[in-house]
């Protein structure tokens, strides 16, 4: 297992109609978002609209988690429902998906039947230790530093704000992350 550590400088960001969106990491390495042909992307965007309809993306789930502010969302015929930060929602990428207000979220999307994907927000207000576990057949695993900064002491490797810690060989023991106020986004891919 090796841990890669990614800064502002190895994301991709790009514009669209309502905003922003950086791609933080996507496997295999290399992939093209547009091209539809990766097995998962993480990213984060800039909604910088009050109204916006999802891309189509039907071969794929996603997880979407606000980082920042808050929106109200609708998926599919579901009556719209807040997300504020705190809170993961899981969805097929082939659903009609429409969001009012603006905001900042971290998005994983992971291709239909090549894996499962799962998102946790840890935001805490002191110092804090934390046992992580990534589980069986983990494939991938990235810890974002969305504010503050944190430690993976048992590897030597610290995260900050706007960094992204990468793990594509498999991380499925339990690990340690340690860190002061802030907040991190922990994501993986298990295997199918």
């Amino acid at each position: 297992m090796e841990w890669k550590l990614l800064t502002r400088e190895d994301y991709v960001t790009t514009s669209w109609s309502g905003g922003t969106t950086t791609q933080l990491a996507i496997a295999p390495e290399g992939a093209v978002y547009a091209d539809r042909d990766f097995l998962w992307r993480l990213s984060s965007a800039a909604v910088e609209l009050d109204h916006s309809e999802f891309t189509p993306l039907p071969d794929y789930d996603r997880l979407l988690a606000v980082l920042e502010g808050e929106i109200k969302l609708k998926i599919d015929e579901e009556a719209p429902f807040p997300l504020a930060p705190g809170r993961v929602v899981a969805f097929s990428g082939g659903v009609p998906v429409e969001s009012w207000g603006r905001c900042v979220d971290f998005n994983l999307m992971v291709r239909k039947g090549t894996g499962t994907g799962f998102v946790t927000e840890l935001r805490r207000t002191e110092p804090y230790e934390e046992t992580i576990q990534p589980g069986a057949k983990t494939r991938a695993l990235a810890v974002y530093c969305v504010s503050g900064r944190a430690s993976l002491p048992q590897f030597g490797l610290e995260v900050q704000e706007g960094q992204t810690l990468l793990c594509l060989e498999g991380q499925s023991e339990n690990f340690t992350i340690k860190g002061g106020p802030g907040v991190l986004m922990i994501a993986s891919v298990r295997g199918v």
